[in-house]
């Protein structure tokens, strides 16, 4: 059995859409709800891993929030 390896997503809202994106590895999905882009995110980067011999992985990014000044309305 090969070890577990834990990768990163980011997940955002498109109209009716929840886009899931690895930011290891150059793969998306989506999905009706953020459970689903999730599961297909999973579905698709374990369909890739098993594809592409020496798939191209970086390191997890630094994921941070950070703050702009508001605009007047």
């Amino acid at each position: 059995m090969s070890e577990q390896r834990t990768l990163t997503a980011a997940v955002h809202q498109e109209e009716d859409w929840y886009i899931a994106q690895c930011l290891e590895i150059d793969v998306a999905s989506q999905g009706q709800s953020i459970e689903e882009a999730l599961s297909n995110l999973r579905e698709a980067v374990e369909l890739y891993l098993s594809e592409v011999p020496e798939p191209p992985v970086t390191a997890t990014p630094l994921v941070t929030s950070f703050q702009v000044p508001g605009t007047a309305a």
